[in-house]
């Protein structure tokens, strides 16, 4: 056997590995939801098609002819009875793109599609795509929202870093062919995180934002936003209201962004987000959640304090470390929540609960005092409740 062909088998080998290898349950968790011991999706998932030409004669030491970097921030959708997720893939070169991958549970043995998507481009032509929300809107149409990057006409000479940010637009029925809509035009300078409400809203469409002055910083602008458009192929937002604001000395104080589009329950819209804070380690992303009025969209009625999900050992350790970033979770039929969340700009990972797990979670849990001693107040009153609940108990067995 050639050294083609003994290096061409090892990849295959430990390729299958990979892709069948089964994912188990942490044990002992916080009782909200279930992490899990693998990362759903890694760079090395990707196929081996994508990555090597597998042609002895034009490729003969088999050598990477393009190298993926990382494969992470996925939107995800329940679609023909498979869990589907739009991941960002990222390349050695920087360049996102985007690749469907499926499971038939959900929690491991994802694959990726044959091709990656195929997005179609604007007049003005995207320098890099990326962090999908996917929505199946109630107009029947499965819309793909996503940040367009282009480098910044207005910097300096020799600036090669600065530039502007905002909400890429596509629908699609198959999730193969894609049809590009205009990007969202808004009152704000630059648009990230911007995810379409999957219902109508006094006949308009609903979009939720994150207006921000600048590429990285938020500036004067920052907070959840919420506004509506008249029509997808004219998406113009003429009003921006803020829905969650950031706030000093919380896990939000830096800025903070919608992740996937939110949950309807009997209760309210439950969201999952992600808030920004700034540490002397740099600024570390985690995840919290939510509820926001039925009828009001922008009436805030529960929001537990503090993170619902953040880095952990590894996940802390990655190309953008101390991350924890989601756009994507699929609520099933039977009220299990698949939380499709990435690590440090690296990696996918799935986290399970259920529905009724997350609303006992948003609606008991205290918010935040924004005050040190309020913390202990909140203390105080777990102790004393459970105090008088083993007395009583107590009482009852004697």
């Amino acid at each position: 056997m050639s050294i083609f062909d003994q290096r061409l088998e090892a990849l295959q080998a430990h390729f299958n590995d990979l892709i069948s290898k089964p994912n188990h349950k942490v044990s002992l968790g916080n009782g909200i939801y279930d992490r899990y011991e693998n990362p759903i999706l890694t760079a090395k998932h990707t196929p081996l098609t994508w990555r090597y030409d597998l042609n002895p004669e034009t490729n003969p030491f088999l050598m990477e002819r393009f190298g993926i970097n990382a494969t992470f921030n996925a939107g995800a959708i329940k679609w023909n009875g498979k869990y589907i997720l739009a991941v960002r893939v990222e390349g050695l070169d920087r360049k996102s793109f985007f690749a469907i991958a499926e499971s038939d549970n959900g929690i491991d043995n994802f694959k990726f599609w044959e091709y990656p998507i195929q997005m179609p481009e604007t007049d003005n032509p995207d320098g890099n795509v990326y962090d999908m929300r996917l929505v199946a809107h109630e107009d029947g149409w499965i819309y793909g929202l996503f940040c367009t990057e282009r480098k910044d006409p207005n910097a300096p000479k020799g600036d090669e870093s600065s530039a502007v940010a905002q909400a890429g637009m596509a629908r699609t029925k198959d999730l193969v062919h894609w049809e590009r809509l205009p990007d969202l035009k808004t009152p704000s300078p630059q648009q990230r995180n911007v995810v379409l409400h999957p219902e109508f809203v006094n006949g308009k469409y609903a979009f939720y934002t994150r207006p921000q002055d600048g590429f990285i910083e938020a500036g004067t602008g920052g907070g959840i936003g919420f506004g509506l458009a008249e029509s997808m192929e004219n998406p113009i937002v003429e009003k921006e209201f803020i829905v969650d604001e950031k706030h000093y000395h919380t896990v939000y104080e830096v800025k903070n962004g919608q992740g996937p589009a939110p949950i309807k329950t009997a209760y309210g819209w439950l969201h999952l987000a992600h808030g920004v804070r700034n540490t002397a380690a740099g600024l570390r992303y985690v995840l919290y959640l939510f509820m926001t009025d039925l009828e009001n969209l922008t009436k805030v009625i529960y929001k537990p304090a503090g993170y619902f999900i953040a880095p952990e050992g590894t996940e802390r350790v990655g190309d953008v470390s101390n991350v924890t970033f989601a756009n994507g979770w699929i609520l099933d039929d039977d009220g299990r929540v698949f939380i499709y969340y990435a690590s440090s700009d690296t990696r996918m990972h799935v986290a399970t609960s259920t529905l009724a797990q997350l609303l006992d979670y948003v609606m008991n849990t205290a918010p935040d005092g924004f005050r040190s001693a309020t913390s202990v107040e909140t203390i105080y009153q777990l102790v004393d409740n459970n105090k008088v609940f083993m007395e009583t108990k107590s009482l009852i067995e004697v």
